[in-house]
């Protein structure tokens, strides 16, 4: 029976996991958990290929409970009876560990039908999922677990990954086939941290290779032309792209946006991108050279009309503009201050000179006493604008870049 060289070459022993050694490496409190055999109930949180399963197998062989595995995906309240059947049976003695994929797909009744058995111990539950924990599990699963986040497994180990997965390949031929130099990494760098996926482009890779004695990195770049990156439209994985790239504008990194910009683009999601990228004019730049909009504006209006793959450079050439110009969050921070003053009802009547005079009803007419600041010199007059409850609060504070201390000194000259 055919057996996938990912399931084949899935480690024995926790020193064999490749990555995640901010969790598993010696004195780490999941090892150190793992080690001591009492086993708690565990939430995995991570993206797929990163060895969370791996880790629930090793971890059922270090006690004495039986391993039962459902995925939320197909299983539902008939499995979870079955398995419940089991319990205090000559099948299960010490209880069972319930391994359960992608629990973010269990509704609130299939996860609450466990809480009992979680609760008194007999069944001791470690779940995997692809999207944050926080959201898509319930409360009183969540507040009766522990959760360890699994990240995406680093290049250079990932590459032990690949070399081992060639060695098994390499072993199962008459003559072992010769990789040219950098074959091996290009494979590892292009599985987007998922070791899974690195596994099974050896094992496609040796397939298509059965007559041949060499692989070349041409057959490799073959294998993996398209980049295995990770993104998830409605998941984790889209927020963190986008949120890198509008930090890395804010962080004046033109390197780095161009990066992000580039993983958004591959995955087609031109919309994410051209939002991200003029919310920074704004929010960022802003008033330091308030020209970004219209010109950032401009680059965007031409992505969306152009589409991709041309609609990458006015993209790109938004990005290396925001990301080298000025920086000046003073309209943000402004803005945000005013909100929270209106939220929290700290308003107050608008002074008498700034109503609409002709709001003014038979019999109610008086003198507004609103001075036009154009007929003074300066085209200013000192005159109150705000309510009298919050006649003294200021919510703009000049920037200290050139443009906006520019403004700040010519106000200062005109109101002294």
């Amino acid at each position: 029976m055919y057996r996938p060289l990912a399931d084949e070459i899935r480690p024995e022993n926790i020193d064999d996991v490749v990555g995640q050694k901010h969790i598993l490496a010696q004195g780490s409190m999941l090892r150190r958990i793992i080690d001591s055999g009492q086993i708690p109930n565990m939430i995995f949180y991570g993206p797929s290929g990163t060895g969370k399963t791996t880790v629930a197998r090793i971890i059922a062989k270090k006690t004495n409970r039986t391993l039962r595995k459902l995925n939320a995906t197909t299983a539902g309240i008939a499995d979870i009876k079955q398995i419940i059947d089991e319990l205090d049976t000559f099948l299960t003695p010490g209880g069972v560990l319930l391994y359960l994929d992608e629990i973010q797909y269990f509704n609130k009744k299939q996860q609450q039908s466990l809480l009992e058995f979680i609760e008194d111990g007999r069944i001791t539950l470690i779940a995997s999922t692809t999207e944050n924990p926080y959201f898509c599990v319930f409360n009183a699963i969540l507040s009766r677990s522990t959760v360890f986040e699994f990240k995406s497994v680093p290049t250079s180990e990932i590459e032990k990954a690949v070399e081992r997965a060639v060695g098994i390949m390499n072993s199962r031929r008459d003559t072992p086939a010769r990789l040219e130099d950098g074959v091996v990494r290009r494979i590892a760098m292009s599985c987007g941290g998922d070791v899974r996926k690195a596994v099974n482009s050896v094992e496609l890779l040796f397939s298509a290779s059965f007559d041949r004695d060499f692989i070349s990195l041409e057959d490799a770049a073959a294998i993996s032309q398209k980049s295995a990156m990770r993104y998830d439209r409605d998941g984790d994985e889209h927020f963190d792209i986008l949120s890198a790239l509008m930090k890395s504008l804010r962080g004046s990194d033109p390197d780095a946006a161009l990066h992000y910009l580039a993983r958004v683009l591959e995955t087609g999601d031109l919309t994410g991108a051209c939002r991200r990228i003029l919310c920074s004019a704004s929010e960022d730049v802003g008033l330091a050279y308030p020209q970004a909009v219209p010109i950032v504006k401009a680059c965007v209006d031409s992505a969306l009309q152009l589409g991709l793959p041309e609609g990458r450079l006015p993209l790109a050439e938004a990005c290396i503009l925001l990301a080298t110009w000025p920086k000046s969050n003073s309209a943000y921070t402004a803005i945000g201050k005013a909100q929270a003053d209106v939220k929290a009802g700290r308003s107050g009547s608008i002074p008498r000179e700034l109503q609409n005079v002709h709001a003014d009803g038979t019999g109610f007419e008086r003198e507004q006493g609103y001075k036009y600041p154009h007929d003074y010199p300066g085209h200013w007059v000192r005159q109150q604008y705000l309510p009298d409850e919050i006649k003294n609060v200021r919510y703009y504070e000049y920037g200290d870049n050139k443009i906006e201390q520019i403004a700040k000194s010519y106000w200062d000259e005109i109101k002294k």
